[in-house]
């Protein structure tokens, strides 16, 4: 069984004379630069790592590495040359975000982890899913019975959240759940869980257009993510689970901000307590040697690395010990994801012997 590691994070400050990219990412030179390229090259041309069309690589503050590859297929209009402007998907890795907004609400006194989760389904207090509390909704400790296979014959609950009978209020849908395990019990990852996150985020703030403004006042705004636009179900929660499209510069700016522990050119968006939980694994994804936080994955490795993850492989990569942030963007299978990790193992090696000017 694996072990799961102690964490002390760390957080380097902006350094000296490099601007914040609240409005356009200064760029540097990498001592290494034909040893990145060819690092980054093996992504795009390997096809066992599947389709890459974007990585990003930053370090101290500032762009060392960038590719764009290929096309972004749309149902309704001819595909398009990714490029940096081009938005894409997030998918999970839109749970970080989310994270991020509770813990701002945390900070504020109006969430508490620790208590039971407001959720209208579970009021009763005689229901056992009453005992679920929101840090086990964050940890997906919740119990609750949610498949999370992307398999349509699987009887997959994502896939019925999502794009079936559950995508008109995604958060009721899993909310009726019963549990599978007693809560704080058992890790299960899941889409569900992060939509019920999302209404409790909701019944504070408010649904549709107040949510809207809520995530651009403690996200997009400060931090300059002028291409962000995240999506809702038809009740007006926010489909934290899966859906905010950006650019990959847009999404390395969310990374940065909690590379410089929640911090963005001298205004504080999140406490630095709330940051550490980020990079704190409570959690064993023993099939893949990883480890799982509050909503956000963590590797376990040398370098501190945490990261937020999305299906096919999108991963905004916090690396505190190389003051770097990786943005990776494309689409590669499950089987692939291995050969993935390994890849990025071997990028984080040269960017630990990067210098950069």
């Amino acid at each position: 069984m694996t072990t799961i590691p102690t964490i002390t994070p760390a957080y380097a400050p902006q350094p000296a004379g490099t601007p914040w990219p609240t409005t356009e990412w200064p760029e540097g030179t990498a001592s290494n630069f034909d040893e990145l390229n060819e690092i980054i090259d093996g992504a795009i041309n390997d096809p066992g790592l599947g389709d890459t069309r974007t990585v990003l690589v930053i370090k101290n503050g500032r762009i060392i590495a960038e590719r764009y590859h290929g096309e972004l297929p749309f149902f309704d209009r001819p595909a398009e040359p990714v490029g940096p402007a081009t938005t894409q998907i997030s998918w999970s890795m839109a749970k970080s975000m989310l994270a991020h907004l509770v813990g701002t609400l945390v900070d504020e006194g109006k969430l508490n982890p620790d208590a039971q989760a407001p959720v209208t389904e579970w009021s009763d207090p005689n229901d056992p899913r009453h005992a679920i509390t929101l840090g086990d909704l964050l940890a997906m400790r919740d119990g609750l019975n949610f498949s999370e296979e992307y398999d349509v014959d699987s009887g997959s609950d994502v896939i019925r959240m999502l794009f079936a009978e559950g995508a008109q209020d995604m958060a009721h849908f899993t909310a009726s759940k019963e549990l599978a395990h007693a809560p704080g019990t058992f890790w299960n990852y899941s889409s569900g869980t992060t939509n019920i996150i999302a209404r409790i985020v909701a019944d504070v703030v408010g649904y549709g257009e107040a949510y809207k403004q809520f995530i651009t006042d403690r996200i997009f705004g400060p931090l300059g993510m002028s291409t962000a636009i995240p999506k809702f179900d038809a009740t007006g929660n926010f489909i934290a689970s899966s859906y905010v499209y950006a650019t990959a510069r847009d999404f390395a700016k969310f990374g940065l901000l909690y590379l410089r522990g929640g911090e963005w050119d001298g205004q504080r968006l999140v406490s630095t307590a709330w940051v550490d939980t980020a990079q704190t694994p409570l959690s064993v994804d023993e099939e893949a040697g990883t480890f799982y936080a509050w909503q956000w994955w963590v590797t376990g490795d040398q370098y501190g690395t945490y990261w937020a993850n999305g299906f096919e492989g999108q991963s905004i990569t916090v690396v505190p010990a190389l003051d770097a942030v990786i943005v990776r963007l494309g689409r590669t299978d499950a089987d692939d994801y291995p050969a993935l990790r390994a890849w990025r193992a071997r990028l984080l090696d040269a960017v630990a012997r990067t210098v950069v000017s």
